[in-house]
């Protein structure tokens, strides 16, 4: 019986994801992107403890890895696409409203529907993730957490707004699109990257995740939520530099 409990703790926690994801979904649509953001921040910590539990509980099962692909697909794919369609909203329309009531030009549509692009390479992105037997280390291709966090980061800048000309100058319907296929593209891509996953505590085995991790705090430190996008975009600048000059993350 303590086995079969301890074996569900890492689905539970898989599950918090979900819930997790579904509410940043609903806040998205909403027009709430500060809420959406930071409950998609709190997917990604149950995505980060749900494999923690597991190895240290050394539950792991099949039904175990297809339950956290279905719930990433919605906390780290559709949640994000909600708030990329409610940004588009906004620059094309100045305000959040019901889908029903919108009223755009027929092309200006594709435009707005362009959002569910990042549901749709998520899924594509677990999907091949599921069946890669070479990313068991490493990724290739943009991990969907990493894509997630980064449009939650402009959920929350938009929340704690400081800097209203520098929000208006980025989340232009342009950059919201190019960021988007962008990102889109890193998903499905053979580009390596780096995990955070330390195979010991060795600085000349890790000293990349050290750098990145050092790099990382000190951007939030003193950027607060503004730090969040540098360090997703410093995560993706750090692993092209390292592909171009052969530098082995591996270790």
């Amino acid at each position: 019986m303590i086995k079969k409990i301890t074996g569900f703790v890492p689905n539970l926690i898989t599950l918090l994801n979900l819930c997790a994801g579904t509410l940043a979904v609903i806040f998205a649509i909403d027009g709430e992107l500060g809420w959406a953001g930071l409950f998609i921040c709190v997917a990604a910590l149950f995505d980060f403890f749900d494999g923690f539990a597991a190895r240290l509980l050394k539950a792991y099962s099949a039904i175990g890895k297809e339950l956290d692909s279905l719930a990433d697909v919605i906390s780290f794919g559709v949640a994000p696409g909600m708030i990329l369609f409610t940004l588009l909203e906004y620059s094309l329309l100045g305000m959040n409203q019901p889908i029903q009531q919108i009223e755009l030009k027929w092309y200006l549509w594709f435009v707005l529907y362009s959002a569910f692009l990042i549901p749709a390479f998520s899924a594509l992105r677990l999907a091949k993730f599921n069946i890669d037997t070479r990313q068991t280390r490493n990724f290739l291709g943009l991990p969907t957490p990493a894509n997630a966090l980064l449009w939650a980061s402009f959920g929350l800048m938009l929340e704690f707004q400081q800097h209203t000309e520098l929000m208006r100058q980025l989340f232009t319907t342009k950059n919201l699109l190019f960021i988007m296929l962008v990102t889109s593209f890193l998903l499905v891509s053979e580009l390596p990257m780096f995990s955070l996953k330390f195979s010991g505590l060795s600085f000349s085995d890790n000293w990349h995740r050290y750098f990145f991790l050092a790099a990382a705090l000190l951007l939030l430190l003193f950027l607060n939520v503004y730090g969040l996008p540098l360090v997703i975009f410093l995560y993706i600048a750090a692993s092209v530099v390292f592909y171009l000059l052969k530098i082995p993350i591996d270790g």
